[in-house]
This record gives structure tokens, C-alpha cells and sequence, in this order.
């Protein structure tokens, strides 16, 4: 890929009036285009189909996108950062901590420790890389009222950060139904660069759609709504750099006679289009036991870890 900085006027096809109405839709820059359908931009330009289909294929070409050696490919793999989970453990399961570039899932009942996960991410991904982090700011996207700026304050304190300053680089936002939390991620593809943020988290992915949609009779536009929100997070990994941390929930299959019964919410749009799953279950006291059962890289294997007021830490001996 060719170097950023270029400006959209630099794409072919691009005058005064069309830079106004891509500006308007939050298309801000080649990067935006390049990751965008061109139906996408139809409807949010009013554009013409051709004209978009035009302007993203001449975003590509400007930007090199096409074809490239693995060889190429694996040292642009070498710009993916990690952000530790606070336990080595956990950080050895995922080769490194939270991937960039990637959306990891986190799966679990009620009480497995999903949501103190990611509490403990939204402070840890401001730390200098040499301490684990990406030294960038978070997004915390709540739907369902589980974030806890008390509960920032304490890991704050517990790894001796200013917690006044911890809560500052933290953008919290509360998505009351699953419209609202689309267009929350798809304003977000525009304000990711003034948030500085390398980090989104939602918690939950599914649950709106779920309730919204019940039933066989909605199944298909709950999968496709969810399809197209999951490929908006994509984009923001892929622009940013950024790493996306959902959690879902598990339900109980009852045509399952033998095995585990219980399986994640959102079904294969969810399964294809997350990169990382990882399941969470509960073991003995404060501990739990984490298991990464899908992954185009990691072997299925699993860890424990430990919750404890300041946060996330190895099980000690």
C-alpha cells in the first residue's frame, strides 16, 4: 500500500462539489473510501451507483490495494500492536495480548468476568508500549449498563495511574437499541482519529438485536443488520489499527441431546466474522478459566486467570 496523507481531491473522479458531499457522509479520507462499498456510498452521498463504484476503485488503485506477495503481506503484519490483559497467562494463550487489526470475542454466562475484562483493556490500552499498551485511548460502547467508572478508578489505582486522567481517555457511550448502536460505530469510523483511540469495546454485541429480532420470522434481517455492523467494525480495525473487543452471550440449544449444549449468540455471521472467540467460565473462588476455540493462528487451548479488586492478574503458584 502506498503512503497516507494523500487527500480524496488526489482520487480520479473527484471535483469540489463530490468532496463536499463524501466530507458530508463522513468520508474524510482515500483510506474510508478504499474499505467502502460503493452501495454504501450511493446511499449515503446520493451519488450514483457508477460514480461510486468509480470513486472506490480509483481509491484502491491510488492506494496500491490489490494483489501482494505473503512475504509483503507478513511485514505489514509487522505494524499489529497487542494490549496485555493484565495476566501473562492470558497474553501467552492470544501470542501477545489483544491483536489490532482483529476483533476478538469474548463468550460467557453471566459472571464470567467478560465485562471486568474489559475494563481492565479500556485502562491497559493507554499504557506506553514498553509497559503493554498502545499509548492511545479507548471506546467503551455499553449496552446493557455494565460499565463502571468506579471500577476503572480502582484498577487505576492498583497500577498507580492518575485515575482523574485514566477516565478521561476513556469515551463511553450508551447504545439503547441496536440502530442507535449502528450508527454509533458508523459516526465512530469518523471520530476514531480525534479520539486518538486504538481500542473499541462493546459489551454486547448481540443483545439488541436479539430482543429486537425474536423469533425465525426476523432471523434474516437480524443477520443481515448484524453483518453489516460487524463489517463496519472490521473497517475501523483496518483503518486504525485499532483492536476490537466484543463480548456475546451464550444460549442453551434444546435439539442438543449430547456435548455442551450452550453456544454463543449471533450464529455464523457472528462465528465468520469475529477473528479471535474466546469462551469464559467460572473455576474455583475468583478465578476463571478461559478458552480460545477459534482462531486462524492459536491452537485450541485454554487458561486461568485471576479477578481481584485491582483488576486482572495471574493465579499465583
Amino acid at each position: 500500500m502506498k503512503e497516507k496523507g494523500i487527500s480524496l481531491r488526489d482520487v480520479e473522479g473527484i471535483g469540489p462539489a463530490t468532496e463536499a458531499k463524501l466530507k458530508e457522509a463522513g468520508y474524510l479520507t482515500v483510506e474510508s473510501l478504499a474499505f467502502a462499498s460503493a452501495k454504501e456510498i450511493e446511499e449515503a452521498t446520493g451519488l450514483s451507483y457508477e460514480k461510486a463504484l468509480e470513486i472506490t476503485e480509483n481509491a484502491r488503485k491510488l492506494l496500491g490495494i490489490g494483489f501482494i506477495t505473503a512475504e509483503e503481506y507478513y511485514k505489514k503484519r509487522q505494524d499489529i500492536g497487542y494490549i496485555t490483559t493484565g495476566s501473562k497467562a492470558l497474553d501467552n494463550l492470544l501470542g501477545g495480548g489483544i491483536e489490532t487489526q482483529a476483533i476478538t470475542e469474548l463468550i460467557g454466562e453471566f459472571g464470567t468476568g467478560k465485562t471486568q475484562l474489559c475494563h481492565q483493556l479500556a485502562v491497559n490500552v493507554q499504557l506506553p508500549k514498553d509497559k503493554g499498551g498502545l499509548g492511545a485511548n479507548a471506546v467503551y460502547i455499553d449496552t446493557e449498563g455494565t460499565f463502571r467508572p468506579e471500577r476503572i478508578i480502582q484498577i487505576a489505582n492498583y497500577m498507580k495511574l492518575d485515575p482523574a486522567e485514566t477516565l478521561k481517555r476513556i469515551y463511553y457511550t450508551r447504545a439503547y437499541n441496536s440502530d442507535h448502536q449502528i450508527l454509533i460505530v458508523e459516526e465512530l469510523i469518523e471520530k476514531m482519529p480525534k479520539f486518538n483511540a486504538r481500542l473499541v469495546i462493546i459489551d454486547s454485541i448481540v443483545s439488541h438485536f436479539r430482543s429486537e429480532y425474536p423469533g425465525r420470522e426476523n432471523l434474516v434481517v437480524r443477520q443481515q443488520r448484524l453483518n453489516k455492523h460487524i463489517h463496519d467494525l472490521h473497517r475501523i480495525a483496518n483503518l486504525y489499527n485499532a483492536a476490537i473487543v466484543v463480548t456475546n452471550q451464550i444460549v442453551a440449544a434444546p435439539d442438543v441431546f449430547f456435548g455442551n449444549p450452550n453456544r454463543p449468540v449471533g450464529g455464523n455471521i457472528v462465528a465468520h466474522g469475529c477473528t479471535y472467540r474466546l469462551m469464559l467460565r467460572k473455576g474455583r473462588e475468583n478465578q476463571r478459566i478461559v478458552k480460545i476455540f477459534d482462531s486462524p493462528i492459536h491452537p485450541e487451548s485454554e487458561t486461568v486467570f485471576l479477578i481481584h479488586e485491582g483488576g486482572i492478574k495471574d493465579v499465583e503458584g
